[in-house]
């Protein structure tokens, strides 16, 4: 009804009015989208601080004498913090997944900023967040998953940076923690303990991001049969919850992962996540 009345007053004004009436309604959006876009662009900060947390992390819980295993027993506070940083990223992932308005409004942002005509008030939104700017947080916000692809960005980084650390270090580390997040999941006696959804969840997502990471550093992937991680277990626990809760993550590993459609993941891996 506001847009047949807002296409009527159009229809209907002076060429004057036209213009005023479009000038007001282009400052009425462009004051709505830009403390969305200042939003944004705080995100794609973080996201780039949460990149250099992982690989520190990723040194911390890999590094010699001690295996992965030992790590993750000696160092629990740094596993922690690693987990919550997926835990996130899967998080803010699934929101962006469902919510397109957020790439339609940062393009009428680029649109508008990208044009001459700016007021002042324009100008400084646009000092706040400039050309070059935009342009990094478009190829961003691009990504069907944003931040998934910059932590598995890293830790491919990571792997080919330190050459000289076996990359089974790293690997292990990974399928290390997705064992214990599906054992977790899939035995009665320590899914009882789980005071509430929100518990599991975490470890479903801490579990989906583990693998994701592993797929995308590990020479054939996390389908494949020689792989550390045991791929049915971990979907069929998935599929077991609620599908409302889960669809997000087996979404995620249907199409952020590298490996799944090559030759040697079963045709059995396939048709469980179809």
């Amino acid at each position: 009804a506001n847009k047949a009345a807002w296409r009527s007053a159009i229809g209907q004004a002076s060429n004057t009015e036209h213009t005023t009436i479009i000038t007001h309604l282009q400052e009425k959006a462009w004051n709505a989208v830009c403390p969305l876009v200042a939003k944004l662009k705080r995100f794609y900060e973080f996201s780039l601080r949460l990149e250099n947390a992982l690989r520190s992390l990723l040194e911390a819980l890999t590094s010699p004498p001690y295996a992965p295993m030992q790590h993750l027993e000696r160092e629990q506070a740094l596993a922690k913090q690693f987990a919550e940083i997926l835990h996130f990223t899967l998080s803010f992932d699934e929101l962006k997944m469902t919510n397109p308005a957020i790439q339609n409004d940062f393009s009428y942002y680029r649109r508008t900023i990208s044009r001459n005509r700016l007021n002042n008030q324009q100008l400084e939104a646009e000092n706040e967040v400039n050309n070059e700017m935009a342009n990094r947080m478009s190829l961003f916000y691009a990504e069907a998953t944003p931040m998934l692809k910059t932590l598995s960005n890293a830790t491919t980084k990571f792997v080919s940076e330190n050459k000289t650390l076996p990359i089974e270090d790293t690997t292990d580390c990974l399928s290390t923690m997705a064992c214990v997040c599906r054992v977790m999941l899939e035995t009665p006696e320590y899914r009882c303990r789980f005071t509430n959804t929100d518990t599991m969840l975490f470890c479903m997502r801490v579990m989906v991001g583990v693998i994701i990471l592993y797929d995308h550093v590990h020479p054939v992937g996390a389908f494949a049969k020689t792989s550390k991680i045991d791929m049915k277990g971990c979907i069929k626990v998935l599929k077991e919850q609620p599908s409302n809760s889960v669809e997000g993550l087996l979404n995620a590993l249907r199409y952020t992962t590298r490996h799944l459609n090559d030759d040697s993941t079963s045709k059995q891996i396939r048709a469980l996540l179809q």
